[in-house]
C-alpha cells in the first residue's frame, strides 16, 4: 500500500518497514497513519470482532458509570473485562473508566478475570475459586447491596442471573454486556503471518485487543513458531506495538516484549513506532 494524496507523506522513519496489522477493527486509518511515515502496512486479524446488539448500549452505561461511579463491580470473564476497556479505548474514554472503578469494590469470577483486572490497573477484593456464577451469587448473598450502585459485566448472552440475584437484593444494577469475537477472516493470511513475524519478513506487528493478540500467538504456538517470534522480539528484530497493559497481557504472560504508549490511544501508539524507528534511523 502506498499513501494516498490525501494522507501526505510525513516521514521516512518507517520506510521499507514491514507492519502487519493484527486488528480487526479501525485498519484504514491505522493503515493511513503508517503509511504517512513509509510503511508497507498488511492486514491479518486472529479474530473478529462481531458487535452485540448491544454495543452502544455498553458505551452509554460506561459514560454512566464514569458520571457516576459504581459502589461495586462484578467481572464474569477475564476476556470481557479485556473487552469492555478495549471499547473504552477505542471511544476514548479508559483512562476515566479506570478512575470511576477505582474506588469500587471489584469481585472477579476466577483468575483470569482477575489477571483482567490487574492488566488494567485495578485491583480484585474477592476472586472466586471455582469460577463459576453460582459461587459469586453465594458470596453476594454474605453482602448487604441495598441502596448500593453495581456495575455487572458480562460477556456473550449476559445469561448468569447475577442481575436479578442484586435487583431482588436492593441493589441499582447496571448491566454491561461485551461484544463477542469470532473465527478470522482469512486463517491462511493469519498463519502465513505468524511464520512471517518469526522468520523475518515482517518487522513490526501491531495489536489492539487482547483477545486479538492471545489468539494469534496461540496460532504461532499451532504452528510452531512461538520460540522464533520471541528471541526475534528480545533481540529487538520485531516490534510488537499494543496499546496498552490490558492488550500487553498475552505477550507478558509469554515472555515476549511489546512496545507500548504512555497513553492508550491509538494516535499515541502510532506515535511510539514512528519514534522507535526514527530513533533506530539516527542511530
Amino acid at each position: 500500500m502506498s499513501a494516498s494524496p490525501e494522507s501526505p507523506r510525513l516521514s521516512d522513519a518507517l520506510e521499507g518497514r514491514r507492519i502487519l496489522l493484527a486488528v480487526d477493527r479501525r485498519t484504514g486509518e491505522l493503515s493511513a497513519a503508517l503509511e504517512r511515515h513509509g510503511a508497507q502496512v498488511s492486514v491479518a486479524a486472529a479474530l473478529t470482532n462481531i458487535p452485540h446488539v448491544d454495543d452502544q448500549a455498553l458505551l452509554e452505561r460506561t459514560r454512566e458509570l464514569i458520571a457516576s461511579p459504581p459502589d461495586m463491580v462484578v467481572i464474569t470473564t477475564g476476556i470481557g473485562m479485556r473487552g469492555w476497556f478495549e471499547a473504552a479505548t477505542a471511544a476514548g474514554i479508559a483512562d476515566e473508566l479506570r478512575t470511576a472503578l477505582a474506588g469500587a469494590t471489584i469481585l472477579a469470577r476466577g483468575p483470569k478475570g482477575r489477571g483482567a483486572i490487574q492488566q488494567a490497573g485495578l485491583s480484585a477484593a474477592w476472586v472466586s475459586e471455582s469460577e463459576t456464577a453460582a459461587e459469586v451469587a453465594d458470596h453476594l448473598r454474605t453482602l448487604d447491596v441495598t441502596g448500593q450502585r453495581v456495575a455487572v459485566q458480562h460477556h456473550g448472552s449476559g445469561a448468569d442471573g447475577l442481575d436479578e440475584l442484586l435487583d431482588e437484593m436492593g441493589a441499582e444494577v447496571v448491566s454491561l454486556t461485551v461484544y463477542r469475537w469470532g473465527p478470522p477472516r482469512d486463517a491462511e493470511a493469519v498463519r502465513r503471518s505468524v511464520h512471517d513475524a518469526a522468520t523475518g519478513e515482517l518487522d513490526a506487528v501491531v495489536s489492539t485487543a487482547a483477545p486479538g493478540a492471545a489468539r494469534w500467538l496461540e496460532v504461532a504456538d499451532e504452528e510452531g513458531v512461538l520460540d522464533g517470534i520471541r528471541e526475534r522480539a528480545k533481540s529487538g528484530d520485531l516490534v510488537l506495538a499494543v496499546v496498552g497493559p490490558v492488550n500487553a497481557g498475552p505477550y507478558e504472560e509469554l515472555d515476549i516484549p511489546v512496545l507500548q504508549p504512555e497513553r492508550m490511544r491509538l494516535g499515541s501508539m502510532v506515535k511510539a513506532i514512528v519514534q522507535h524507528y526514527a530513533e533506530q534511523r539516527r542511530g
